[in-house]
C-alpha cells in the first residue's frame, strides 16, 4: 500500500483545463465567520449583561431581538459598502495603470523588467519574460496589478458578502435567545450551553480551511466569543443597583 499522500485535485489535463476555465472561487467564509461569532457575541453579551442586572425575561429578548435585526443589518450594511469599496479602489487602480501603459509604455515595461529583477530574473531570460508579460495588454494590466499593488483580479460580490454576513448573525446571533423564547427553567445556563456549543462549531468549521486542527480552533473562538459574554455579565452585576 502506498504511502504517498493525497492531492487536493487532479493534475489530468482535462481536469487542469476544466478547473482553470471556471476561474478562481471567491470565498465568502470570512463574512460568514464574522457574521456568526459577532452575532453570536453581542447578542450573548447583551444576554449576559441583562440577567447580570437581573432584568426580566421579556426585556432581555426585546433587548436582544433589537440587537439582532438592527446590529445584524448594520454589520451587514458595512460590509457591503468595504466590499464595493474595495472593488471600486481595483477598478480605479486598474484604469490608472491603463493609462500609463497607453501614455508610457516603456516606463511600465521598466517597471515589469524591475519586479522580475528582484525575484532574480536577469539578462536574455529576464528580457523574455519581459517581453511575454507585455505583448498582451491583459496579461499587462494583471500583472501590473498583482505585482504592483498586491490585488488579484477576482473581486468579491458586495450583496453576497452582505447577506452572508447578515444570515450568519441572525443564525448564531438567535442562539441564546432560544431558552428565553421557550421559557425554559434554566435560561441562562441553556443559553451559555448553545452559544458556547455555536463558538466551537464556528471555530471547528473555519479549521477545516486552515492548517489548525479543528478542537483547537473551535476552543479558541469558544474561549474569545465566553470571555466577552463574560465580561458584559460582570459589567451587568455591576450595575445591578441602578436598575432598582
Amino acid at each position: 500500500m502506498s504511502s504517498r499522500p493525497s492531492l487536493e485535485h487532479s493534475h489530468e489535463p482535462a481536469e487542469i483545463k476544466r478547473r482553470l476555465n471556471d476561474g478562481p472561487k471567491i470565498s465568502y467564509l470570512r463574512d460568514w465567520v464574522y457574521g456568526g461569532i459577532d452575532g453570536a457575541v453581542t447578542t450573548f453579551a447583551i444576554v449576559a449583561g441583562a440577567v447580570g442586572a437581573n432584568l426580566s425575561a421579556t426585556i432581555v429578548l426585546v433587548l436582544g431581538l433589537a440587537n439582532l435585526l438592527a446590529d445584524g443589518f448594520s454589520m451587514a450594511a458595512a460590509n457591503y459598502s468595504g466590499s464595493k469599496s474595495e472593488n471600486d479602489d481595483f477598478n480605479r487602480l486598474r484604469q490608472i495603470e491603463e493609462k500609463h501603459i497607453r501614455l508610457d509604455p516603456e516606463g511600465e515595461r521598466e517597471e515589469v523588467r524591475q519586479i522580475y529583477r528582484n525575484k532574480g530574473y536577469e539578462g536574455e531570460e529576464l528580457e523574455t519574460l519581459v517581453s511575454i508579460l507585455t505583448s498582451r495588454r491583459s496579461a499587462w494590466i494583471e500583472t501590473m496589478m498583482q505585482e504592483e499593488y498586491g490585488l488579484a483580479s477576482a473581486t468579491r460580490s458586495p450583496m453576497k458578502a452582505a447577506l452572508s454576513t447578515f444570515a450568519a448573525f441572525v443564525i448564531c446571533g438567535s442562539l441564546p435567545l432560544v431558552p428565553f423564547v421557550m421559557g425554559l427553567s434554566a435560561t441562562t445556563q441553556a443559553a451559555i450551553l448553545l452559544t458556547g456549543l455555536a463558538f466551537f462549531l464556528i471555530g471547528s468549521t473555519k479549521a477545516k480551511w486552515s492548517t489548525q486542527h479543528w478542537v483547537w480552533s473551535g476552543l479558541e473562538t469558544t474561549f474569545i466569543g465566553m470571555s466577552a459574554a463574560g465580561i458584559a455579565y460582570l459589567v451587568g452585576y455591576l450595575l445591578r443597583g441602578l436598575t432598582g
